[in-house]
């Protein structure tokens, strides 16, 4: 019997939990799985998730000047009336999929923004009979909860309450969920781990030119000016540099990244498969998100990384942190992100041999699949 999932996604502000789950979506499905995709962000053009169906409930995101305060894509703040519409919506589409699994991306260890509504799935989960499975999938590193450190406490309350299993996207040899949450002893019966939920590794190819990207863009426009002004400075001068800006980065930034061109370059707003592109490319420098670490893994190539440093984000420090003691790629201290402090890395990592990364698991997606199933035929056996 097919089993049906229902996959929670939102976005507030980058994308990359989006281009994560979508991976997890096209192993479930090609495993046998139906998937419902709910998708709660600001729609992204051309994405094609692979979910047996997805549904669109109504756009929101972070706000622009407070990030815990929702916002419409158009600016306006989200009210009461709003929430209620929206949380109907929700509901009604999980009553409508009668789902095997519930599966919330990032929730409860993040989204708490959207309790309004997904607080009331878990109750209508709960209640229904047969209950499907509850599952969180999350990423490896958290977010430090430094300045509220109760809110750790309510995590564990909500897994506690309402989830049967949560999925560690990571490998525990590098990093473990206790690094980044501190009360990960109190939940420790319902967690495993998949490897990184990374790209199939594209087919190897000659090496050649330096790859810069950032993401979605929002927050990278630094690190891209700075790694153009650091391009006549290192060895790697004379290489064919492509430079891709993500679909955030405004016309008046490409303005200025124009005017620090220099030699063979070439800019992208966008590339629909990043693997391949690094795949062929002598050196990454991009920031440290997850998604972009998986496909770094996963292409194989040398990596200078810069973490982004924004005094709240921990995320990002952490792994690079891990990357650069584990040699795994030349990690940029964020104090050095200067046009010289990435002239150096980027020589560094040049000069140092290929880094062996024959220990990180990629085949996170998968795994994601097998222990899905595994949860379902356990769950009916004892039902």
């Amino acid at each position: 019997m097919t089993q049906k999932v229902f996959f929670y996604v939102q976005h507030l502000m980058g994308v990359g939990h989006v281009f994560r789950a979508a991976r997890i979506v096209r192993a479930l499905v090609a495993a046998g799985f139906e998937v419902d995709l709910v998708f709660g962000g600001v729609p992204i053009p051309d994405f094609d998730s692979g979910a047996t169906r997805t549904h669109f409930l109504p756009p929101v995101r972070a706000g622009e000047a407070v990030f815990n305060k929702l916002e419409l894509p158009d600016g306006t703040p989200v009210d009461d009336a709003w929430k209620d519409n929206r949380r109907k919506i929700l509901l009604d589409l999980f009553e409508r999929a009668q789902p095997d699994i519930v599966l919330t991306e990032a929730f409860p260890f993040g989204r708490r923004q959207m309790r309004f509504e997904l607080l009331p799935l878990m109750e209508a989960a709960q209640a229904r009979r047969p209950r499907p499975l509850i599952v969180a999938s999350i990423r490896d590193i958290l977010q430090a909860n430094t300045k509220k450190p109760e809110r750790d406490h309510e995590v564990v309350e909500i897994i506690q309450s309402y989830f049967d299993h949560v999925l560690v996207h990571g490998n525990p040899a590098f990093t473990r969920l206790d690094d980044t949450f501190r009360l990960t002893g109190e939940i420790a019966d319902k967690i495993a781990y998949t490897g990184l939920v990374a790209p199939e590794p594209p087919p190897a190819s000659e090496r050649a030119g330096v790859v810069v990207s950032v993401g979605g863009g929002a927050l990278g426009h630094t690190l891209l000016k700075t790694a153009l002004q650091a391009k006549p400075l290192c060895s790697l001068r004379d290489e064919k540099w492509t430079v891709i800006t993500g679909l955030r980065t405004s016309e008046a930034q490409k303005e200025e990244l124009s005017a620090l061109a220099s030699g063979r370059l070439e800019f992208l707003s966008f590339v629909p498969d990043l693997p391949a592109l690094l795949a062929a490319a002598r050196l990454s420098i991009s920031r440290v998100g997850y998604n972009t670490v998986a496909d770094i893994y996963a292409a194989g190539c040398r990596a200078v990384v810069v973490p982004l440093s924004d005094g709240i984000e921990t995320e990002q420090i952490t792994r690079a942190t891990l990357m650069g003691r584990h040699g795994l790629a030349e990690a940029v201290a964020h104090t050095d992100e200067t046009p010289g402090g990435i002239a150096a890395a980027i020589d560094r990592a040049i000069e140092a041999p290929m880094p062996d990364r024959a220990a990180i698991r990629l085949d996170g997606a998968p795994e994601t699949a097998r222990l899905l199933a595994r949860y379902t035929r356990v769950a009916a056996a004892s039902a």
